[in-house]
Formats: structure tokens, sequence, C-alpha cells
């Protein structure tokens, strides 16, 4: 699918009536500094999603339209939080009352590691999460671009005993891989 509009509809810190609309929605989730913001960005072909210099920008769930057809929803990055938001516990409230509150469903959900640093303890117990509420998720190991060939396929292979069968897919902002293979598995 070619994504061809990316709209910003809003900012929500709780229950909305935008998640009940009956458009399609999905998820993307990830530590702080994955690199989510610029990953929405790229793949929508957009300046959409605001990128920071520092972890923890986004303390909210950031909900763009998509070519008119689907939601694409940002939520905070987990593990880090600047004390002057939320706080690191409502952020967690947060996410969890959105992808684990059966009220809302999502269409799939992406779940963004860094490919240099594999699976912290963190994005296992994400994992797990989202395979215990049987979400339909897809793992991006993002930042591919910074590993040196030599340890491309040994991260790789770390990352993938710990999700197992599950499909990963290599991901950079920078040079773009994986762009068409994310696109067309979030919206088939």
């Amino acid at each position: 699918m070619l994504i061809t509009t990316t709209k910003f509809m809003k900012g929500i810190v709780g229950d909305d009536e935008i998640l009940a609309d009956g458009i399609p929605q999905i998820a993307f989730i990830g530590r702080s500094n994955v690199g989510k913001s610029s990953l929405i960005n790229v793949i929508t072909n957009s300046k959409a999603s605001r990128t920071s210099s520092f972890p923890g920008r986004t303390q909210e769930i950031n909900i763009f339209l998509i070519n008119n057809a689907f939601y694409l929803v940002d939520l905070p990055g987990y593990g880090f939080a600047r004390a002057s938001g939320l706080g690191r516990e409502k952020i967690g409230e947060l996410i969890d009352s959105y992808l684990f509150n059966s009220i809302y469903t999502q269409k799939k959900v992406v779940m963004i590691i860094d490919a240099g640093v594999g699976m912290t303890d963190k994005d296992i117990l994400m994992l797990n999460e989202l395979r215990n509420h049987h979400k339909d998720f897809i793992i991006v190991a993002n930042k591919t671009d910074k590993l040196k060939q030599s340890d491309y396929h040994k991260k790789m292979a770390e990352i993938k005993k710990v999700v197992g069968d599950h499909p990963i897919i290599p991901f950079s902002n920078k040079t773009r891989k994986g762009v068409l293979t994310l696109v067309d598995e979030i919206f088939k």
C-alpha cells in the first residue's frame, strides 16, 4: 500500500471516542529512544511525528489518520520518562490501558527494538504481554545501519533466539531498509 496522506488527529492521555470510531488502528510501541518517531516519519514520508534528541519526548498517545482509512497510533516509549511529564508510572498505565484493554482493538501492533541493543528486559516484558493478550504484532529491528556487517547477523540471531518463530523486519530510518516490507505487512 502506498501512503499518500498523513494527518495528525489528536494527542490523548486517556479514553477518547476517537479510539472507538471503527477506523482500524495500527499501534507503534517501543522503548524510549528506539527511533519510533523517526520510523513513523519515514514510512509515512512526512514529518508528522515529532522527533527529539532526548528520550521520553512522547508522553501521550498521538493519533494520525493514514490515507483516510487507518489510524496510526504512536504510543509513548516505555522505560524512560522525564520527571516533569506524566512520569514513568503514568506512561506505563497509559500504554497498558490502550494496548491491553479489551475495549480497544488494534489491527496490528508494531513493536520496535534497537537492533544494536537487542531485546532488553523491558522489551521481553512487552513481547510477553503482546503474546499473552493474543495481539497480532510484528517486530521491527531498527537502526540496522549502525551495525557493522560482521555484527549484523550475530545481533539478528540473538534477537531471533528470544522471539522464536515470530517474524522480524530489519529496518533503517537512514537507508530506508525495510520500509516497503513494513508498510506491506502493516497495511495488508
